[in-house]
């Protein structure tokens, strides 16, 4: 039977100077961030090994700040057990056109975690196109469960403006409100009668900010 005096008790409760309490925690990750303001890589690339998931996610930060943190960093960190480590992975490579983390974004598009996912699809929209990114793109779009991972997909392939993402583009703005209006504005860098006849339906949907979108394209210029 459990003493009375068992660690977490009113009687003996947890020192705030261990390792795994909250306010241990919370300074811990004060002083990784503040590593990558104070030019201390060291320190933050210690915490990419820290049990702690928010301070690994601290210590990719910092070492993004300080220019330190390289692709190997990011392909392991999108293999990490947290999503949050592999979301923040995901975002982070967005600037970096390494082949290696471009296979890595792709397999996170199958992340069971949606906000990972749909961090991956930005990403890859925010990237130079290889392979077989807008394929994924477009399949993502068309049948991924999460709402915001299809969103997340159309906005991708309107930022890559990718003929081959065009279809997925306008069968989107068949989609829920949220994805109709992403899809009419993806439609920017494209044109051609299936993008008019798309805006057109689009000008007359149920929905005002997707009428309010494709009134905001008229007298574009495309690409």
């Amino acid at each position: 039977m459990p003493s009375q005096r068992d660690a977490g008790s009113p009687q003996n409760p947890p020192d705030p100077a261990s390792p795994g309490t909250t306010s241990a925690v919370a300074a811990r990750r004060r002083a990784i961030v503040l590593s990558g303001h104070s030019g201390d890589p060291a320190s933050a690339r210690d915490a990419l090994d820290d049990p702690e998931p928010s301070l690994r996610v601290a210590a990719l930060g910092a070492l993004a700040r300080l220019a330190r943190l390289s692709a190997s960093d990011l392909h392991r960190a999108m293999g990490d057990p947290d999503p949050g480590v592999r979301r923040r992975a995901a975002e982070l490579a967005a600037t970096d056109p390494t082949e290696k983390l471009t296979d890595g974004l792709l397999g996170l598009l199958a992340d069971p975690e949606p906000l990972v996912a749909e961090m991956a699809a930005w990403s890859l929209g925010e990237r130079p196109p290889s392979g077989n990114v807008v394929q994924a793109l477009c399949t993502m779009a068309r049948g991924h469960d999460d709402p915001l991972c299809r969103e997340s997909a159309v906005a991708a392939l309107g930022a890559l403006g990718d003929p081959a993402g065009l279809s997925a583009i306008v069968e989107a703005t068949h989609d829920r409100p949220a994805i109709r209006r992403r899809a009419v504005i993806a439609l920017a860098p494209f044109e051609g009668p299936e993008v008019d006849a798309a805006l057109e339906r689009a000008r007359s949907d149920r929905d005002w900010q997707v009428r309010q979108a494709a009134e905001d394209q008229e007298g574009r210029a495309p690409g």
